[in-house]
């Protein structure tokens, strides 16, 4: 019997179309599922400094503006002497503490001093997000929708400590007890793997913009040439 020289067009896989690029525009879907990341993650992040600053110390702290700018005056990196002296509390042994820190500057403790920039850095990035997923993101694009979200809630949990407290309340720290390899140290002297206190805000940009950078790799690579 006589093998056919072609696949019967019914057997063959079918093609899968390009499909066209469809903004979000006003498209209700997309906007609904950056609406519910943004009010999550702002509930997770404040609820979660609230609980911190209300139950990691023997005593309720609550951050006091004016102070706060008082002794920013004199020198930024002083505000951590409002914090009541207290005991980290361990989640994980060597792995996770919650230990409450007031960050005068942004991420990392960096920029001490500048609020004001950062609020105004803050709202620019925040307005292009917004233009971003508007206009970059198709609608069907779940995956950036909620990682701007996550951006979003993070821009917005930080701004609002800036702009209600004068500072940024901190609580997480990782790898509390590990140290740089070979000796190597930060610019600041410190040989901790990572001596930084931050938040869940912190931990929503992050994610968000890792999200973002597979999203852009996964766009970029597309689908496999078809070989001939």
């Amino acid at each position: 019997m006589r093998v056919p020289d072609t696949v019967p067009t019914s057997a063959a896989p079918a093609p899968h179309p390009h499909r066209p690029f469809v903004p979000v525009g006003l498209h209700r879907g997309p906007w609904l599922c950056l609406l519910i990341t943004i009010v999550l993650g702002l509930v997770a992040d404040l609820g979660s400094k609230y609980w911190a600053f209300h139950a990691i110390a023997d005593r309720p702290f609550t951050v006091d503006r004016d102070e706060v700018l008082r002794v920013k005056q004199i020198d930024p990196h002083m505000i951590q002497s409002l914090v009541p002296d207290h005991e980290p509390f361990v989640v994980v042994p060597k792995l996770l503490q919650f230990q409450i820190v007031l960050n005068p500057g942004a991420v990392f403790g960096s920029g001490a001093g500048k609020r004001w920039f950062f609020i105004a850095f803050t709202v620019v990035a925040l307005i292009f997000a917004g233009f971003l997923f508007a206009r970059w993101t198709a609608r069907r694009d779940r995956l950036a929708h909620v990682a701007i979200g996550l951006v979003i809630a993070g821009g917005i949990g930080n701004l609002y400590d800036r702009l209600v407290y004068a500072c940024v309340r901190d609580f997480i720290h990782p790898f509390y007890t590990a140290t740089m390899p070979f000796g190597i140290t930060w610019p600041s002297g410190s040989n901790e793997l990572w001596p930084y206190v931050s938040n869940v805000a912190d931990a929503f940009l992050l994610v968000g913009i890792g999200l973002l950078v597979i999203r852009l790799w996964r766009h970029d690579a597309g689908p496999s040439p078809a070989r001939g």
